[in-house]
């Protein structure tokens, strides 16, 4: 995906970048290529195909949420800081907390944080099932985990009438294997937005999941429990 190929796509689901958004996100692109000579931060490392899979496809959540409020959001297992750090690029209002639980990584984070000056975006080094500081208006996640176990893990913290927001490729298996978990867990899911990645139409679906009532005290149980007998 070239420059003109990014932001003609950026356009066409409302996205008009600014001269100085587009800066800051070729100076991730550098530093992550960076980063990535010294450990594992992504597979994907040419730069037409990092704008694609990683800063478009971050920026889909358009699709299914209305990101010109001020919103509180998490973004569980970032990694390299998609699509919390994209995020927070683009929409320079909201507050975002990028969680991962690998030290290198949140290090790396930081760094970029720095260099670009963000502001309203804090990285925590944590794993999902242990942070349990304060609750969000969205959870946002990028394969991580399978859906069911996810959101178990990370029930607490969302807020009531808040969003799981999951980005995924073809999740229909998942689903399926996750009705009983958004019953325990008083989940509803509001909407499955299903589109293909432009230029190599790979198949993306999005799913936002809304926390309808306070989850039962009982959940989520401890990882090993979720892990060995998943909802």
């Amino acid at each position: 995906m070239s420059k003109e190929q990014f932001i003609e796509e950026l356009k066409k689901i409302g996205i008009i970048l600014s001269e100085k958004q587009y800066e800051d996100l070729e100076k991730y692109y550098k530093l992550l290529l960076e980063e990535n000579r010294k450990m594992n931060l992504t597979s994907i490392t040419e730069k037409e195909e990092v704008y694609l899979k990683h800063f478009y496809d971050s920026l889909t959540i358009v699709k299914v949420e209305d990101l010109s409020k001020k919103i509180d959001i998490i973004d569980i297992g970032t990694g390299a800081g998609f699509p919390g750090l994209v995020l927070k690029i683009v929409f320079p209002h909201l507050k975002i907390t990028l969680l991962d639980s690998l030290e290198k990584r949140i290090d790396f984070l930081d760094k970029t944080i720095k260099e670009l000056n963000l502001k309203g975006i804090q990285t925590i080094h944590s794993r999902i099932e242990e942070y349990n500081e304060k609750q969000f208006d969205i959870v946002v996640s990028r394969a991580v985990a399978k859906t069911n176990i996810l959101c178990e893990l990370a029930i607490n913290l969302l807020k009531k009438d808040g969003f799981f927001i999951l980005l995924k490729g073809d999740p229909e298996e998942e689903l399926k294997s996750a009705t009983n978990a958004f019953k325990e867990l008083n989940l509803e899911l509001e909407q499955k937005e299903q589109f293909l990645l432009p230029i190599e139409n790979s198949k993306r679906t999005i799913l936002k999941i809304k926390k309808s009532a306070n989850n039962p005290n009982k959940y989520p149980r401890n990882f090993a429990k979720i892990k060995k007998n998943p909802l």
